[in-house]
């Protein structure tokens, strides 16, 4: 039986926690705004309650209902995956664990809002002058936040891993 101290399993408190983080905040909007309202908190950014029935920036948004399970299944798929290789990574893999757990949060954040509702609710509002990005939610900046860590850790650590490898192997010889 696998210790989840002894894999990187012990890093799904942070998905929880930033699933949590993501429920509450949308919650707190349906509950405290009305569908398309928007309050200026800053001169670039809004609090702005929308509804995204498609993927990141609204992407087939209008594709006639199939999105909602296309998407489902890509985060129930693309989760599981990503928790699989958490089990299968060592302890000292932290950010690559981190990364993994943030894009966990975010698909699930956003798949329960997909089954709950048919729509995925968003709030968080950037612009410049009248041009606005495409409105989104803490789901939408895990799994930014992740993918970019991801692809951070491709770039730095794996040099590092086949340094360390290449030492170990050379000891060991």
């Amino acid at each position: 039986m696998m210790n989840i101290k002894d894999s990187g399993l012990k890093w799904l408190w942070l998905a929880v926690v930033m699933l949590v983080l993501d429920q509450l905040t949308k919650q707190l909007v349906v509950a405290s705004m009305s569908l398309y309202q928007s309050i200026e908190v800053l001169p670039f950014f809004n609090f702005t309650y929308v509804h995204n029935t498609g993927a990141a920036f609204s992407f087939l948004a209008d594709a006639g209902g199939w999105q909602r399970w296309f998407f489902s299944a890509i985060a129930i798929g693309v989760s599981s995956l990503l928790v699989y290789w958490m089990a299968k990574a060592k302890p000292s893999e932290k950010l690559i664990c981190i990364s993994y757990a943030l894009i966990i949060s975010g698909a699930l954040g956003n798949l329960i809002d997909r089954m709950a509702f048919g729509y995925v609710i968003d709030f968080l509002d950037f612009y410049v002058g009248n041009k606005h990005w495409p409105a989104f939610n803490i789901a939408d900046s895990a799994i930014f936040v992740g993918a970019a860590l991801m692809i951070f850790e491709a770039f730095t650590n794996d040099s590092d891993n086949r340094d360390n490898d290449n030492k170990s192997n050379a000891k060991n010889a």
